[in-house]
């Protein structure tokens, strides 16, 4: 274990034998920084790519990482609260040659800082953030890797009104997956983010945003973008529906107008469930295409992130993505497999309609307090898409916390 880790350790269980059980309130400053909320993660990670290029050529890459992550949220006192949380991600064994690649860099860093103030159902935040909305479509953490996405930002929230949701956020600085030792690290922004959410009854929620992204670091992907997402869901029927336009801002050149369509329906029959989902990001010929650069893009698209763009997540021609999931429970194993036909928005583009296909499995269990999985997803590309790869990865991991 690395010096980070054993002081981590130290100090969590130190802490953990001083302070007394955790409470909403504090009598003073000094008991607000005392009866603190910690905690203190380990994520260990196998992950196994393998690309295959149109020569039949392989190039494979192999990671085993360890995240280690300590959190420190203070008690409340008269509404304020402060939050520090450090990761630390080790390599164990990497082998990274080049042509295929993992994007779980070693470093450690400060992932979370924030000042916050609570006021009846509404809480403020000023800091370094996490920034979860929706399904993570256009604003998420990528949790999935071990470096976290997280935002520089003010951002607050507000439940005061009865069935009401209300978020906004501005946004300096999006410190990205790739770690503050690479140049794609971080991203300075001058964004804005509104969503509001209205809960009718369990049938229908709508909800309608406005995301104006200002990138200032890489203007090709500034964009505003204007939706309205409807969930619901009625015995063990769930749907999704959104839609959503955008266009070009900030300093970026490109002046267009794309589309995005979102559908999916999830039905519970046990001891399996299934959905069945659409989800189609359009383009405007050659002036630019629908992106969504803070996305947790590793939820969309298939697993393999064959469609990432640069992190823009979509390519030439658009995509539209037909997929069907099916999942059940076998004793203590959660089972999932998805398959994802990926065709092209708009051929003109391309001189070519169809990227491939991807199936994907997935397992998962505990083992007392350890949870597992085990993920596997596999892309094949269609012969004329030859821009794309055969692509398969494995992930085996493992994480816990105290």
């Amino acid at each position: 274990m690395n010096t980070f880790c054993q002081l981590t350790l130290s100090a969590t269980i130190s802490c953990a034998c001083i302070m007394p059980a955790f409470a909403q309130q504090a009598a003073s400053i000094t008991q607000a920084l005392q009866n603190a909320d910690i905690k203190l993660s380990f994520r260990m990670r196998y992950e196994d790519v393998t690309v295959t290029n149109i020569n039949a050529q392989e190039s494979t890459a192999d990671v085993l990482s360890l995240k280690t992550r300590l959190s420190y949220i203070s008690q409340s006192f008269n509404g304020w609260g402060l939050g520090v949380e450090m990761d630390d991600v080790t390599h164990l064994t990497n082998f990274q040659p080049q042509g295929a690649s993992i994007s779980d860099p070693e470093g450690t860093e400060v992932n979370q800082y924030f000042l916050s103030y609570k006021a009846g159902h509404t809480i403020a935040k000023m800091g370094r953030n996490r920034i979860l909305l929706d399904n993570q479509r256009f604003v998420g953490g990528v949790g999935f890797r071990q470096n976290e996405q997280t935002y520089d930002s003010f951002r607050i929230e507000s439940k005061d009104i009865k069935n009401l949701t209300v978020f906004g956020a501005y946004i300096t600085s999006v410190k990205r997956i790739f770690g503050e030792q690479d140049l794609r690290g971080e991203h300075d922004n001058q964004s804005l983010l509104l969503n509001a959410q209205y809960a009718f009854n369990p049938i229908i929620k709508l909800t309608g945003y406005y995301y104006d992204i200002d990138n200032v670091s890489v203007p090709a992907l500034s964009n505003a973008t204007l939706g309205m997402r409807a969930t619901g869901q009625a015995a063990a029927f769930v749907y999704e529906a959104e839609l959503a336009t955008q266009s070009e801002s900030g300093n970026n050149n490109n002046q267009y107008s794309a589309s995005y369509l979102g559908l999916s329906a999830f039905y519970k029959m046990k001891p399996l469930t299934f959905k069945l989902g659409y989800e189609s990001l359009g383009t405007d010929r050659n002036k630019g295409r629908f992106i969504t650069p803070f996305a947790t893009l590793h939820k969309f698209q298939g697993w393999t992130d064959v469609f990432l763009g640069g992190g823009t997540g979509n390519v030439e021609g658009g995509i539209d993505d037909l997929y069907f999931q099916m999942g059940g429970q076998a004793g203590a194993i959660n089972l999932a497999v998805a398959y994802h036909q990926f065709n092209v928005n708009d051929a003109t583009q391309t001189g070519f309609d169809r990227f491939g296909s991807e199936l994907g499995i997935v397992m998962t269990g505990k083992l007392h307090n350890i949870s597992l999985s085990l993920k596997y997803a596999n892309f094949s590309a269609d012969e004329n898409a030859t821009n794309f790869k055969d692509t398969s990865k494995l992930w085996l991991t493992a994480e816990t916390q105290f």
